[in-house]
């Protein structure tokens, strides 16, 4: 009987371990293959709360290899002013290499896509990007990105409105899956 009761007591003490063992070899982040999905959000008030603007921004991606992110992104902002409301858009594809270190994944990118809306000239939209990633656990993260875009009517505009962009600064959360 105490042989039982012994062996039971072992095993009760070693479950624990062997489950945190399991869990313990996973790393976060994705592999080749998985996807990605991202969420984050947007808004400003004047100091007279007369003008707003709010906007939302997700994206979608593979991950081509286990650094080499490949997707596109969707940005809707919606503004209301004393005058007029209006809403513009952006939709663009990207490139990002993704760093692994650990639960911190800081990459850089690029984007190219198109800007169109209201009171916006429809015009092509590129330029490089940078954020970092945390992990909160296997597949859900945090993120910050700031995207450096400049617009272009053609490729002959391009050289000359690269000095006059503008930064895109992204607050958000993301999946993998």
């Amino acid at each position: 009987m105490r042989i039982k009761i012994a062996a039971l007591l072992v095993a009760a003490l070693a479950l624990p371990g062997t489950a945190l063992a399991q869990t313990g070899d996973q790393e976060p982040g994705p592999k080749q293959g998985d996807w990605e999905i991202t969420l984050s959000g947007n808004g400003t008030s004047n100091n007279d709360f007369d003008n707003h603007q709010i906007g939302i921004s997700g994206s979608v991606g593979n991950y081509v290899t286990d650094n080499i992110l490949l997707g596109a992104r969707q940005s809707i902002n919606f503004a209301d002013l004393e005058d007029d409301d209006q809403v513009n858009a952006a939709t663009r594809g990207f490139i990002d290499y993704v760093f692994d270190l650990g639960r911190f994944r800081p990459y850089i990118g690029a984007s190219f896509g198109g800007i169109y809306g209201d009171n916006v000239n429809d015009s092509f939209a590129t330029g490089p990007e940078a954020g970092l990633k945390y992990y909160a656990d296997n597949n859900t993260f945090i993120f910050v990105q700031s995207e450096y875009q400049f617009t272009f009517s053609n490729a002959e505009d391009a050289d000359e409105a690269a000095d006059d962009g503008q930064f895109y600064h992204l607050v958000g959360v993301g999946f993998n899956f």
